[in-house]
């Protein structure tokens, strides 16, 4: 426990340090190199918490990823390890969806948002639709690659649960690829409901892109099947 507070202690400063640094890129730096620089700003924070916590990220089938553009990347979720494995060594600048209330966190969530990160209020239709239609729209302007967590939330019992529509709405409209992928072991490094913090290995599993081109909202709950299916094959393989 007396690690797992020390972890937490130095995270959450070493987290403030690169809130403060993206603050103040956003508000005194290029604005055309800003989005650049929190790629990379974001990428060191995740390592540095990993490196913090001993814990050791392997991606597999990288080579999936090698020639896609725009894409929805689909993961299955059990731990905050989760987005630490993926910001960090997942060999794209991906940006994330997230729930609403991560953009309420003081200075951290204006910050998130700055980067072209964006949050989901899950409570309010209209608004949750603005913003996936905001990332069409991004998307149609240029390669955008974000990660979604189709189940909402974290999984307690490791059990993957069933993925809402959302993300698989987002890759027909802006006619994109969903890529699925499994994350691996990061629930025996901090579960949902604890805050005690293991060390070990990650593996991030890349699976083939599945295309939603030529698809109508009607292919929706197909195209959330055969996502599920595959982040699930990518996991139990």
């Amino acid at each position: 426990m007396v690690r797992s507070l020390l972890i937490l202690t130095l995270g959450v400063l070493i987290t403030a340090v690169y809130v403060v640094k993206i603050a103040f890129l956003s508000t005194f730096g290029d604005k055309g190199l800003f989005c650049g620089r929190c790629d990379v700003v974001a990428r060191t924070w995740a390592r540095r918490l990993l490196r913090l916590s001993d814990v050791r990220v392997v991606v597999e089938q990288a080579e999936n990823l090698d020639t896609v553009g725009s894409c929805v990347i689909v993961a299955n979720h059990e731990s905050w390890f989760d987005v630490f494995a993926l910001a960090g060594e997942l060999p794209l600048n991906v940006k994330f969806v997230g729930k609403q209330e991560l953009a309420k966190i003081p200075v951290f969530g204006s910050t998130w948002q700055a980067c072209g990160h964006v949050a989901i209020d899950r409570d309010d239709r209209e608004s949750a639709v603005r913003s996936l239609g905001s990332i069409v729209e991004r998307m149609k302007r240029g390669i955008v690659q974000v990660v979604m967590f189709p189940e909402g939330t974290r999984s307690a019992d490791g059990e993957l649960q069933p993925f809402k529509k959302g993300p698989f709405i987002l890759a027909i409209e802006a006619g994109v690829p969903i890529v699925p992928l499994a994350i691996i072991g990061s629930r025996a490094i901090m579960p949902k409901g604890s805050y005690n913090i293991g060390k070990g290995e990650v593996r991030v599993r890349i699976g083939e892109p599945i295309s939603a081109s030529g698809m109508s909202y009607v292919d929706r709950d197909n195209l959330k099947r055969m996502s599920q299916e595959a982040v699930t094959e990518l996991r139990d393989s």
